[in-house]
């Protein structure tokens, strides 16, 4: 059995780093794809369906990388040759991205994009557990939530500044120069943070390599794998099964807060009703500053958030946090000063941060070790699978009973937060149990 020594604190950042551009593809894909969408002619009404591509192919390509990773061994390790292909997958479509005309190059590559991101990202949530012993895997997980928003930070200003840069705000029917010239450099960053991950950290080699390689050796077919996974899936463990309700209720408020907040700062707060409107780019990339500000406090509110867990648990901190971001995100309803969104996305940065962490240190206590990555997959489930109905129902809520007020689809964000706080501590975290 491979005993797990203790990391010290720069063997856990570089095994982390690889997220500072993970969380550049990502950041700048939530704070500009619905504008390049409205760019590009969609109606508010179509903007969720546009955005299934992300949630299916999350639900599609995270369990099979998963369980791919959990059987792989090479020269590069185990999580670390799906690190390198999504990371060269993801830097192409970045730079594509922000060359596309019409809605359906731009919903297309999206999907490509996406499936490229999940790629380099389900390994890594594996990674802290291979690499970790139990106690220091909040402080891993936590690490993660340091460089997500650390990257989300940059690439979320990163609009804005070029903006200053190239005094060009006006799209005239196309992506506006600025946007463009953001992706190009996320590009480069997820690249190259990927790698550096990959250059600085090894991997320990499965516990019984000749098993490992006879059963390797033994050919099997998509079927098999197909039928361990459905078997991993119904083999579930309960603590699985309870953050799953959690994530649901957490993944519906991000997606209303995604979908909708920089739009609805350009049209609520900068009163521009025209996509093609100089003030309608500065609302967005206004809106893409205050995705910067809560990345900001997911970046400062990850030092603080293992001590916390330390002394009133992790339950009882997760459900804190989601109850700091419904604050924030309600608030937005009676905010019309550009400035106090700032405060607001305080809270949410903070519900982003323990989201990024929490239900994550918690899962990995509960999970069988060589399962760990298509269990981390299939986790994944539970976030893509209330985007996928927010993707194919919001948008007739959004016309049918929210008038398409974008601000409103926020506020409800908010809602969904207090719930998942509530679920949070029906969740059993087995291994504080044990450990107590």
């Amino acid at each position: 059995m491979i005993v797990k020594q203790r990391l010290e604190f720069w063997q856990i950042w570089n095994m982390s780093f690889g997220f500072v551009g993970i969380q550049f593809g990502w950041a700048l894909q939530m704070a500009n794809m619905s504008a390049i969408y409205e760019y590009l002619g969609a109606r508010a009404d179509q903007i969720p369906i546009l955005w299934l591509a992300a949630p299916l192919t999350g639900l599609i390509v995270q369990p099979i990388i998963g369980h791919a990773s959990d059987h792989t061994w090479n020269r590069l390790g185990r999580r670390r040759p799906y690190f390198l292909a999504g990371a060269i997958l993801s830097s192409a479509a970045l730079i594509l991205m922000p060359q596309v005309s019409a809605l359906w190059m731009a919903a297309g590559l999206l999907w490509i994009l996406d499936a490229s991101i999940n790629i380099s990202m389900e390994p890594f949530r594996a990674f802290v557990a291979d690499l970790l012993p139990e106690d220091q895997r909040t402080r891993g997980f936590a690490m993660q939530s340091l460089f997500i928003g650390l990257g989300a930070v940059v690439a979320s200003v990163l609009p804005g500044l070029l903006l200053k840069i190239t005094g060009n705000p006006a799209g005239g029917g196309s992506i506006p120069l600025p946007i463009r010239l953001a992706f190009y450099l996320g590009a480069a960053a997820f690249f190259g943070a990927v790698m550096y991950t990959i250059a600085t950290t090894r991997e320990y080699p499965p516990e019984d390599l000749d098993s490992f390689r006879k059963m390797k050796a033994q050919k099997r077919g998509l079927a098999d794998n197909a039928r361990e996974i459905l078997d991993s899936i119904a083999a579930m463990p309960q603590t699985m099964k309870q953050l799953a309700w959690v994530q649901i209720a957490t993944w519906l408020g991000l997606f209303c807060m995604w979908l909708y907040f920089p739009v609805a700062v350009a049209h609520n707060v900068f009163g521009a009703n025209d996509p093609h409107s100089p003030l309608y780019t500065e609302g967005v990339t206004w809106g893409g500053d205050c995705f910067a500000m809560y990345s900001a406090v997911c970046f400062a509110w990850s030092f603080a958030l293992p001590g916390l867990a330390g002394r009133i648990g992790r339950k009882a901190t997760h459900s804190l946090c989601l109850l700091c971001g419904a604050a924030g995100l309600i608030s937005v309803a009676v905010i019309h000063n550009k400035w106090l969104l700032l405060l607001s996305m305080v809270g949410v940065g903070i519900a982003w941060a323990s989201t990024l962490a929490m239900p994550y240190a918690i899962l990995a206590g509960s999970l069988p070790a060589q399962k760990t990555g298509v269990y981390m997959g299939i986790f994944n489930f539970f976030i893509v699978t209330p985007e996928i109905v927010a993707s194919l129902g919001f948008g007739w809520v959004m016309a049918h009973i929210l008038g398409n007020n974008r601000l409103l689809a926020v506020v409800a964000g908010g809602a969904f937060f207090v719930v998942a706080a509530a679920l949070m501590q029906r969740v059993q975290d087995v291994a504080a149990t044990t450990r107590h």
